[in-house]
């Protein structure tokens, strides 16, 4: 019997149109709002990752901490690990950067950029899932925007279509 892990995949936030480098551009102060507002939506779910894989790009970076910030404390002891690979990664290097995480982990969140995450998103999708979520998803990948798939296996044999959706939330704070 395989173990049902959860695998949030999510949009950084709303970020500044300028910064010194486009890795180094910070959140705009609607996406503090909007990252903290998908913190508290996935807290009120009762979903509190225990891996996060964060792209290292400044914007990311401050989304993880606004969405920590806005799920409360049962994430203050959860550290993210940031991987400056997946800022310019394709949906197939994300996808085996998801397939490298330790099956120790059951719960994942992974933030990082489009079209990256809505490709990514669609791809793991079975189509049995929340009909609601789907038709969210499928209207677009704004920023904050946050996916939640349920998967049975493990990391390593994650593959497309093998993940149910089970909720979709556009952070707006």
């Amino acid at each position: 019997m395989s173990t049902p892990r959860t695998l949030v995949v999510m949009r950084h936030a709303k970020a500044e149109q300028a910064g010194p480098t486009d890795f180094e551009r910070p959140l705009a102060p609607r996406g503090h709002g909007d990252a903290a507002a998908a913190g508290a939506w996935l807290s009120a779910r009762g979903l509190v990752p225990d891996h996060a894989l964060v792209s290292g790009a400044l914007r990311t970076r401050e989304t993880y901490e606004h969405v920590a910030r806005g799920a409360g404390p049962a994430w203050s002891g959860l550290e993210a690990s940031y991987d400056e690979g997946l800022y310019a990664a394709g949906v197939e290097t994300a996808l085996d950067l998801v397939r490298l995480v330790d099956d120790a982990h059951r719960h994942v969140l992974l933030i990082g950029h489009n079209p990256t995450v809505a490709h990514l998103a669609q791809l793991l999708d079975d189509g049995d899932g929340d009909v609601e979520a789907a038709t969210e998803l499928a209207m677009g990948y704004p920023t904050s925007a946050t996916t939640v798939f349920r998967y049975d296996g493990s990391w390593a044999h994650l593959a497309p279509g093998a993940a149910r959706l089970t909720g979709h939330f556009v952070g707006r704070g």
